[in-house]
């Protein structure tokens, strides 16, 4: 990573925080209006310049403003982002959900893939080492403004169908259940574009590993998203105890 002055963090964090929001790249006059950044938009913009030089930014063909690369997107959800912890309230409802399937191993995932959806409005997968892949919230991806390019939509979906697919980017990661983020080259060759993918891996007492996580575009709402998919994580982890 780059050695960055606060101003530019300060400007990263707001364009990304606006780009999640809104879906549409971001200009230095935005910037300055709605998040009182403590700079004029020329300036804004000199520093925006100097953060696509950097890697944080990139600028689309269509559009003056700048959208996050990446690098950038990873830089925030690993520096500068504050999760937002699920209440105690929140938690008890969750599992309220998922309790009564939990001595039936598949319903009991089926329905906390489901359950991931639903908070998340986004695309929920959970993999097992059997070889089991269950999904929910395909269309919830059909609200969101990057999946209107039916192109973006069809190649996420044939890649959620491919067991194999799914099981090479998991093996490509550390076997731990620390929160995976991968964003553009992590998720291969298939998936290398607008796609944000979070997850955690579990184990069980009965030898049962696998994955919970979250697809979607990448700017998935990475504060909400992160807690959440680690409640549900471990959420398995603890009603497994009894399988």
């Amino acid at each position: 990573m780059h050695d960055l002055t606060a101003r530019q963090v300060e400007i990263l964090k707001s364009l990304i925080e606006e780009y999640i929001e809104t879906a549409e790249a971001v200009g230095s006059e935005t910037l300055e209006k709605k998040h009182n950044l403590s700079a004029s938009p020329a300036t804004i913009r000199n520093e925006m310049v100097r953060l696509t030089t950097l890697g944080y930014l990139k600028k689309p063909h269509i559009s003056a403003g700048r959208v996050p690369t990446p690098l950038g997107m990873k830089f925030y959800v690993k520096q500068l982002m504050k999760e937002k912890e699920l209440s105690t309230a929140e938690e008890v409802s969750l599992k309220e959900k998922v309790w009564d399937l939990r001595e039936k191993e598949r319903d009991f995932l089926k329905e906390v893939t489901r359950a991931l959806a639903e908070r998340t409005k986004a695309l929920a997968v959970t993999a097992t080492n059997e070889g089991d892949i269950f999904c929910a919230g395909y269309a919830n991806i059909l609200d969101m403004p990057e999946f209107f390019d039916i192109d973006l939509t069809k190649n996420l979906l044939q890649a959620v169908d491919e067991a194999d697919y799914l099981q090479s980017i998991f093996s490509g990661q550390a076997d731990d259940n620390e929160i995976h983020i991968l964003l553009g080259e992590d998720l291969g060759p298939k998936l290398n574009g607008p796609y944000g993918f979070v997850y955690r891996r579990y184990h069980t007492p009965m030898n049962l590993v696998g994955e919970v996580g979250v697809l979607g575009p990448s700017r998935l709402n990475y504060t909400q998203i992160v807690p959440t998919v680690r409640y549900f994580g471990n959420l398995i982890e603890e009603i497994a105890q009894g399988w």
